[in-house]
């Protein structure tokens, strides 16, 4: 999809196309690298260049994101004495390696600017002006070493550091944030720039879904070079899907749509990007005085107010902005009136005429479908789990450990599985009552398994995404198995000391027993790491066959644990795919071996305010444009088209709490106007 995405950006008049080095995806074990399929770095950056177009590395390599560990891979936690961004040594040498091994690599394919490549900026480490005075005085040293680090690399271009206002010269502080244009970089010589403006939010799973309107996406922009502003960048763009396990969060979802003016399908979404495509064809019109002239400032009224740029050739631009977030204005400039809209900015190529106003738009707004289509004659196969540990269990304890902490993210999913024995006297079995079970987790999300029956789930998205589970439980008499499936649903991506956040069970107790209340966190527990059928791989083509599928021509429906393997033909037309999922519980799903990502058409609540239409004027926040509550937060899954083959394709599907895969279909997105 990449040159088609960038060529899109550059008709929507974008110069430059930003991204950020994923150390995780790049170096998934100590020194072994990985730069294939969409980890193809170097073509990446030569398919921009091939676009004639220029290119920011954000090397990080912490980078947030929304991505899983904020990009830092999980074995980095585990080697002994390391801390996270800080002034620690572990991970310092790690960092540097990892930088030194990228540059060297861009270095070597000539793709810096200083060589006659299309890199005009790289950044080093990420947003970490928020979290440096968590870490004392090892923070201040860690963000210094850093830009040191990054500057001794010899790249011929620029370093930035976003969000860091310590920045040492050379190296250029930037901004991050809905609005940018009364950021000030912390030194005088240095040129203002914004690396991130948000024309949308990301989702969590659960929760509605967040839009920004374009008027006022535009306004920020027109009022950032209206400051003085000279580099501008959407975060993001185009949005994208995270596929397989690579969303972070917790809780964020598959989709990185991010309401981007190219959607996460690489269609333009309108009118986002139209709107925006006239207003930087307006701000290039006025770039001879920006770059070349004087700028002076004179208000026009309590709200409203204009910067002129002149310069002894005689060109002239002017922007006139209304932040009035109520009311529209008539104002005088040069003996000539103008009417501004609330919250607007006009701008003025030479200083006379109106070119671009940010709250008219001009463009249509299409309409966005995704039409079904059902899955052709599908032939169905299907592996059931078992409940519980499966083989040998990795691990036996007579306590509750960390998840992530046993896991080290080779799975999302951790066994926990232990044993009861109720004697024939119990009163309960007698009466014919339940005793319940009550478990306290530190996230992300379980499914309780008592004698193979799923008896219930609970997932928590808390600020520490803890939830209980209490719950009566069908106990017999003799020995009952309780095998607990937690899930982590992405790790943590950003915060102070993030990678010591934890997941999975602390407390696991019965209550209603003869003797009061069972406590059995001391219990033995097996512990076993993943599913067996993603521990053998059988998504993929070559481990299919290492366990007995079963056909049938009617899948079964609302089955735990159960694995789906479909043959399907590819949707007719052209449009891009979506995997329609509404119908399914929760769980994971592939093509061809291609990891699509994780499912869950988890709802959000209806009681959060949703808007049918939103008003631009005033500041934006990411709760203020809200749609879709009471829905799924994620219906559709996106497929690239060239995942598909022209027949007998395989879709696998492993689904953990039961759902009805018989109303699973293809959806083409289609835009009509």
């Amino acid at each position: 999809m990449w040159p088609g995405l960038v060529q899109t950006a550059k008709e929507g008049g974008v110069d430059v196309i930003e991204s950020y080095v994923f150390w995780n995806g790049h170096e998934p074990s100590p020194g072994q690298y990985y730069f294939g399929g969409r980890y193809d770095l170097v073509k990446f950056v030569k398919t921009i260049q091939q676009a004639g177009m220029y290119m920011i590395l954000r090397i990080g390599p912490f980078v947030a994101a929304e991505w899983n560990y904020g990009g830092v891979p999980a074995w980095l936690h585990y080697v002994p004495g390391t801390v996270f961004r800080t002034d620690n040594e572990p991970f310092k040498n790690y960092m540097q390696k990892f930088m030194t091994v990228i540059v060297d690599l861009m270095k070597k394919e000539k793709l810096f600017a200083s060589q006659g490549g299309p890199i005009i900026l790289a950044q080093v480490e990420n947003e970490y002006g928020y979290y440096e005075k968590f870490y004392g005085e090892g923070g201040k040293r860690y963000a210094q070493w850093s830009a040191r680090m990054a500057v001794a690399q010899n790249t011929g271009v620029p370093w930035i550091m976003c969000q860091q206002w310590d920045a040492p010269d050379p190296v250029i502080n930037t901004c991050n944030s809905f609005y940018c244009d009364d950021f000030t970089p912390s030194s005088p010589n240095r040129p203002k720039i914004w690396t991130e403006n948000w024309p949308g939010w990301f989702k969590t799973f659960g929760a509605p879904d967040p839009h920004r309107p374009v008027e006022d996406v535009a306004f920020s922009v027109a009022r950032f070079f209206q400051k003085g502003g000279s580099v501008h960048n959407y975060y993001m763009y185009h949005g994208g899907t995270n596929f397989g396990r690579t969303a972070g969060g917790p809780f964020i979802t598959t989709s990185y749509d991010y309401d981007a003016p190219v959607d996460e399908y690489g269609l333009p979404r309108l009118p986002k990007w139209s709107h925006l495509k006239e207003l930087h064809k307006a701000i290039k019109l006025c770039e001879h005085a920006l770059l070349n002239g004087d700028k002076t400032n004179h208000s026009l009224g309590p709200s409203q107010e204009v910067d002129v740029y002149t310069d002894s050739s005689g060109s002239c631009a002017a922007f006139l902005s209304n932040t009035d977030d109520k009311n529209d204005k008539t104002v005088e400039f040069r003996n000539v009136s103008y009417h501004l809209p609330a919250w607007s900015v006009s701008i003025l190529p030479d200083c006379k005429n109106v070119v671009f106003n940010t709250a008219k738009l001009t463009s249509q707004t299409p309409v966005v479908k995704m039409i079904p289509e059902k899955l052709r004659q599908p032939k169905w196969e299907v592996f059931v789990e078992n409940a519980g540990t499966w083989g040998e269990a990795d691990l036996i304890k007579n306590s509750l450990d960390d998840h992530i902490n046993i896991t080290k993210d080779a799975s999302d999913y951790l066994w926990y599985t232990t044993s009861v024995f109720v004697s024939d006297d119990e009163e309960f079995l007698k009466k014919g009552t339940k005793p319940v079970l009550l478990i306290e987790s530190k996230g992300h999300a379980l499914h309780v398994f008592v004698n193979k029956e799923l008896q219930g789930s609970a997932s928590g998205n808390g600020t520490v995404f803890t939830y209980k589970y209490k719950e009566p439980i069908p106990l017999k008499a003799g020995k009952n198995e309780i095998a607990l499936l937690s899930m982590t649903v992405g790790l943590p991506t950003a915060g102070p000391y993030y990678e010591f956040i934890g997941a999975g069970l602390t407390s696991v107790k019965i209550e209603g027993l003869g003797n009061g209340t069972l406590e059995l966190s001391e219990n033995s527990w097996s512990y076993k790491i993943g599913v067996q059928g993603e521990h053998l791989g059988i998504y993929k083509a070559e481990s299919m066959n290492t366990v007995k599928w079963n056909s049938t021509s009617e899948p079964p429906k609302m089955q735990a644990l159960t694995w789906y393997k479909a043959i399907v033909d590819p949707p007719s037309g052209t449009e891009p795919i979506g995997l329609d999922m509404l119908h399914m519980g929760k769980g994971m799903a592939w093509l061809n071996g291609e990891e699509i990502g994780r499912y869950w058409p988890r709802k959000s609540s209806k009681h959060e305010k949703c808007v049918v239409e939103c008003n631009y004027r005033g500041k934006f926040m990411p709760d203020k444009c809200f749609t879709g509550c009471g829905e799924p937060t994620q219906r559709w899954y996106h497929v690239p088209r060239s995942w598909f083959k022209p027949s007998g394709n395989i879709l696998v599907i492993f689904e953990e709490k039961g759902g009805d895969p018989s109303k699973i279909s293809f959806a083409r997105r289609t835009v009509s106007s």
